[in-house]
């Protein structure tokens, strides 16, 4: 009977630690808690500092595309990277006539798989310092790493720091961006 309850009381706390990790795992962005059980835009949604992103993959009808399937990594502008773009750059882009502009500028924050910052620090040593990360928008960013934090060169030679990596989906990852990445000119 001890050999009984040692194996259920050792199994309740692996159970338990596994669980812990799974929701421990992902930060609160934007002051919101992030489930690695719920898609890209359901946690989206409930960031208070990307409430420009989630307007501008509504007005791009993308929403489906990033609850989808995935996997995706999403480099994810916050509301301040989108208000650093020149005056009346966020309002242009949300009108129905850029919609294709506003499709590509969105579509160079995404790719087409699920990679984690230690994945890209990898990917940068085996190319020895940086690696060229392909978008599904066709923008080229260039990454580096210092220490933790990862860097993205856009195509029009602009530094894009990772601010929070590694935030968990159930369709790929988010890694929360200080700028919004552009295309080139």
């Amino acid at each position: 009977m001890t050999n009984f309850k040692n194996i259920v009381a050792t199994g309740a706390v692996c159970i338990a630690a596994t669980a812990s990790a799974v929701f421990a795992g992902n930060p609160d962005v934007g002051g919101a808690p992030m489930y690695a059980s719920k898609n890209i835009i359901e946690n989206a949604v409930n960031s208070a500092d990307h409430t420009t992103l989630v307007a501008a993959v509504t007005a791009a009808d993308l929403v489906d595309t990033l609850m989808g399937e995935g996997p995706f990594t999403v480099f994810a502008p916050t509301n301040d990277a989108f208000a650093a773009l020149p005056e009346g750059t966020v309002d242009a882009l949300l009108k129905p006539e850029a919609k294709e502009q506003l499709t590509q500028v969105l579509t160079c924050h995404v790719v087409g798989a699920d990679a984690m910052s230690t994945a890209i620090k990898g990917m940068i040593d085996d190319d020895g310092g940086s690696h060229v990360v392909p978008t599904l928008g066709g923008c080229m960013l260039n990454a580096t790493y210092d220490g933790d934090a990862i860097m993205l060169e856009d195509e029009q030679g602009r530094m894009i720091s990772v601010t929070i990596a590694d935030v968990q989906q159930s369709n790929g990852v988010i890694h929360v961006v200080d700028q919004v990445i552009l295309p080139g000119k």
